[in-house]
């Protein structure tokens, strides 16, 4: 009888058109955190590494870099989605790069001599629920450290591809 009861509620919980409390129209948990970039992978999502990046210029060269040659969140999928609860930070303000490992540090070279050398992938934001949105990536990512971050400031989001 026990077992029935128990089959029953999942097999309820399971129908068409019921979500699982949290839960929002993708089946997922909202980010517990807002203004962080969360990392959808399979039915969970996972908060990204959160670190502020240096400046360093050299010889007509702007670079941007963060310590270590990786970041502990690692996706298998060449195009990586996440799920962004807006608070100050306005989505649309998020840029994506990749990083080169140069030395024992992930870095971008992002301005040579006066121009920008440095090009974003191009994000695609979805709607989901009140603040949250799905960010898509729009190309197939290589293997290798990537980075989030708000136009203008030097906090980095990172992860790998591998």
């Amino acid at each position: 009888m026990v077992r029935l009861g128990t089959f029953v509620l999942l097999f309820a919980s399971a129908l068409p058109g019921q979500q699982g409390e949290g839960l929002n129209r993708l089946g997922l948990p909202s980010p517990a955190k807002q203004d962080i970039p969360y990392l959808i992978h399979g039915s969970e999502i996972r908060e990204l590494e959160q670190t502020d990046a240096m400046e360093e210029e050299v010889k007509n060269q702007l670079r941007y870099w963060i310590s270590g040659t990786e970041s502990t969140i690692k996706t298998p999928l060449a195009a990586p989605e996440f799920l962004f609860d807006s608070k100050e930070i306005d989505p649309r303000d998020l840029q994506l790069y990749g990083f080169d490992v140069v030395k024992g540090r992930r870095e971008i070279l992002y301005r040579k001599k006066k121009k920008v050398v440095a090009e974003p992938y191009f994000l695609q934001l979805e709607g989901i629920q009140d603040r949250v949105v799905r960010i898509r990536i729009n190309a197939s990512l290589p293997p290798g450290e990537y980075g989030l971050t708000p136009d203008g400031r030097n906090t980095v989001f990172t992860f790998a591809v591998f």
